[in-house]
């Protein structure tokens, strides 16, 4: 398995993977502003042939865009069925959290997961170490409950 920063050309590849996996899709507008306005913190995980099977796709928040602090938000990660249970949604989520720290300053990362899903809710809680911080009610399109979680990133001295 490749591990590597997010490419434009990717983009078809990572919004195939979103359709496949994920009920919230997004239009070729919005992965193309976030690998252009933050192109050091969106991974993908390529297969032995070069196929992308997962990515992770983030932002950064700052007091610009009047958030109280810096901090990088995941957007969407997924990675293939076939491709599951092999850590490698955990290390496409270190990769991104690590740039958002060193590249960015990220105070901390934050995301919204569905309150159903239990795979996805106890890779961040368990084995990230995320924890929630509040409960969106009916933030998703079909009206299910979003847990709003995050981390608090370690500090790099200057």
């Amino acid at each position: 398995m490749n591990l590597r920063l997010a490419k434009p050309e990717d983009l078809p590849h990572i919004q195939a993977a979103n359709l496949q996996n994920l009920p919230e899709n997004y239009s070729m507008k919005f992965w193309m502003y976030h690998i252009l306005t933050w192109p050091q913190i969106s991974f993908v995980a390529e297969d032995n042939k070069g196929r992308i099977v997962g990515y992770v796709l983030a932002r950064v928040k700052d007091p610009a865009n009047k958030a109280p602090e810096i901090h990088g938000h995941v957007n969407s990660i997924s990675v293939l069925r076939s491709y599951r249970r092999l850590g490698l949604a955990r290390r496409l989520m270190l990769l991104s959290q690590e740039a958002m720290t060193t590249v960015y300053k990220s105070s901390f990362v934050s995301l919204h997961v569905r309150k159903s899903n239990k795979a996805a809710i106890s890779l961040y809680r368990d084995s990230l170490g995320f924890r929630v911080d509040k409960v969106e009610h009916k933030y998703y399109g079909d009206g299910e409950d979003a847990l709003y979680m995050r981390l608090d990133l370690p500090q790099q001295s200057s």
